[in-house]
């Protein structure tokens, strides 16, 4: 069972949100809440106290007993966010990464998946500056159940209220069953580039950050993955979570002998790394000088092709590798799927805008063996390893 945070805001469905708390409880999940002010004009903290037996978390500045920041403490505790129900004006804070009260500053806060409940007045949830807020919201990973039409508080019928108790329950339920795909399973997860030296000082190297490969390290591991990451050269931190052990690597070569270790007791391997495909034949001991001999000249040989050789001892592993192109997406691909015997491609222009090394976003196309590709629209590379996640576990089911 899940450890889920409710995140309660000023609409006047917030009443509904006490039969929710009750249904997720009786499905077994252990439940705290946070409520804005706003909020507290429809509900009182007595109430979620009552029903939760922990305190409200509604303050931005209080402290716990124990010296705990209450709002961080929950986004730390929660394996999922829910927001019901979630206001235009809380919606428009979460999409502009706003943080000015205790509900706006742990949803900042929290790694846990996001799972919003919109409810407002029907002008509101149609005007654009809500939409757009919406599709930001979306492109970030965060997951919604839209508003049913149906009589509001104003006296008029629109689209805006929110879904019964019984249908926000299901939905919970639904979207942790799905989730729930990768619990026990071994996924070994590899990020970053590699180098392959020169001499002492001077590398071969590529501008992977490593942002694609942590963020999907990370999506496993909030699914209940036993997750390998196998870290080259990367820009951020590495992630820091029970699920989730590191090593660390420098070459392509010591990449695949962790890797083919690891890939053993696998249940699937993602291949996420920019992995360096040439390597100098004979590594310089002492470092070249740059008048020593006029140009250079470099002797290059291959490096193992580590996701060849997994894919031809895959089994009934799942295999899943990356293709970062310049030109030729579609073809260079499929050609990547057939020659690696790989389960899936997740394939990228890297000449494309907010796509590729470095940046916080990326628009993939997936190619598989049983369907035609399919192109996700450009997200935050968080929901990109969400989304993927998901897949993986989708397979991973379809097989057992």
């Amino acid at each position: 069972m899940a450890r889920i945070a409710v995140y309660v805001t000023g609409s006047i469905a917030a009443y509904k949100a006490v039969s929710v708390v009750r249904d997720l409880q009786r499905a077994g999940h252990e439940v705290r809440v946070a409520q804005t002010k706003a909020a507290q004009q429809f509900v009182g903290p007595a109430t979620w106290g009552s029903l939760t037996h922990h305190p409200v978390v509604d303050d931005l500045w209080a402290m716990s007993a124990e010296g705990q920041v209450p709002h961080v403490h929950l986004a730390d505790w929660s394996d999922l966010a829910l927001v019901v129900p979630a206001s235009a004006d809380v919606l428009a804070k979460m999409a502009s990464g706003l943080a000015d009260d205790a509900v706006t500053s742990a949803l900042l806060a929290t790694q846990a998946r996001r799972l919003v409940v919109p409810a407002m007045n029907s002008h509101m949830w149609a005007n654009p500056a809500t939409q757009r807020n919406v599709a930001q919201l979306k492109k970030d990973g965060v997951h919604f159940l839209e508003p049913t039409d149906g009589m509001l508080a104003e006296g008029y019928a629109g689209k805006g209220r929110m879904p019964e108790p019984a249908t926000i329950s299901k939905w919970v339920d639904s979207f942790l069953n799905k989730s729930n795909a990768l619990t026990k399973k071994r996924v070994v997860v590899t990020a970053g580039g590699t180098r392959e030296p020169l001499d002492p000082v001077r590398f071969i190297g590529n501008r992977s950050s490593g942002k694609m490969g942590i963020a999907i390290a990370k999506a496993a591991a909030l699914r209940g993955a036993d997750v390998n990451l196998i870290v080259g050269q990367v820009s951020v931190e590495v992630p820091h979570h029970p699920n989730i052990r590191v090593q660390r690597v420098e070459t392509t070569e010591e990449l695949f002998e962790k890797v083919d270790l690891a890939f053993e007791k696998a249940d699937a391997l993602v291949m996420a790394a920019a992995v360096a495909d040439f390597r100098l034949a004979k590594p310089n001991e002492q470092k070249i000088k740059k008048d020593q001999n006029g140009n250079l000249t470099l002797q290059l040989v291959k490096t193992t092709d580590i996701l060849k050789v997994m894919g031809q001892k895959k089994g009934k592993r799942l295999v899943v590798g990356f293709a970062a192109e310049t030109e030729h997406l579609l073809e260079n691909g499929t050609a990547e799927l057939a020659r690696k015997n790989a389960d899936l491609i997740v394939a990228n222009d890297i000449t494309k805008a907010g796509s590729g090394f470095g940046k916080d976003t990326n628009q993939v196309t997936i190619i598989s063996r049983d369907q035609d590709p399919v192109e996700w629209p450009q997200m935050s590379k968080r929901a990109v390893a969400e989304h993927l996640i998901d897949l993986i576990g989708q397979r991973l089911t379809e097989r057992k």
